[in-house]
């Protein structure tokens, strides 16, 4: 993975898809010193069944934020769309856009877009749509005439100093971030915050599943990488 970089923006769907796959990375790299920062276009609010969902979206919120801060993330934001129903287009391209003209990134994160996680394991809709309008916004933050009223009306100038795009979860890795043990217990208490959304999926202990889910993770990885811990991305340069 390209390490010449400061500052990264990752836009993802839901509280919890960044703890599935990435957190480990960027807990190394905010322990590095790098600036990164979180763009969520939902809530989770119909993540839990048997919690009505604005009470769901109050809990996967700060759990969320508490998750974030384990790997050094200060700055968390959401859009409030519809979870489950995210439509991808140029609504949601122009307020990914408007985040990355904030935030000025050099290295978009994001979840993959592709229809499955490979195999016949389908991607859900969200994860679709987020992840095609993140790939888009990198451009279109650097564009002053696609979506001229962000520097009109908002003040916020175009930004094309984005460079790569790293996507998390792809089917289709082309790079990977090495990671030690200080990074997997980082990632592990990382996801281990979505207690509610965990003990609703399962009878373990949220501990316990995140130990396990981030382990499978950084196996699948290891086996495509050298054989060692690593966190996976598909990565387009721009």
């Amino acid at each position: 993975m390209p390490e010449d970089w400061q500052r990264a923006l990752a836009v993802v769907a839901h509280p919890d898809d960044l703890e599935y796959g990435a957190a480990a990375a960027i807990g190394r790299w905010t322990e590095a010193g790098r600036e990164i920062s979180y763009l969520l276009a939902t809530r989770g609010e119909a993540g839990i069944d048997g919690v009505h969902p604005e009470d769901a979206a109050r809990i996967r919120e700060a759990e969320q934020r508490a998750s974030a801060g384990v790997v050094g993330v200060k700055a968390v934001e959401f859009l409030d769309h519809r979870d489950g129903v995210v439509e991808e287009g140029p609504a949601l391209r122009r307020e990914i856009a408007a985040a990355i003209r904030r935030y000025r990134p050099e290295l978009l994160i994001t979840l993959s877009h592709h229809d499955t996680w490979g195999g016949t394991v389908w991607n859900t809709p969200d994860h679709r749509a987020v992840g095609r309008a993140a790939l888009d916004a990198a451009g279109d933050a650097g564009n002053r005439w696609i979506f001229p009223e962000l520097a009109l009306d908002e003040g916020l100038e175009p930004w094309g100093g984005v460079r790569w795009v790293a996507v998390a979860g792809s089917p289709y890795p082309t790079h990977a971030v090495e990671v030690g043990d200080t990074d997997v217990e980082r990632a592990v208490a990382s996801l281990a915050e979505h207690q509610a959304y965990i003990r609703a999926l399962t009878d373990q202990e949220p501990a316990d599943y995140a130990r396990e889910v981030v382990g499978r993770g950084l196996e699948i990885a290891a086996r495509r990488f050298g054989d060692r811990p690593a966190v996976a991305f598909q990565l387009y340069p721009r």
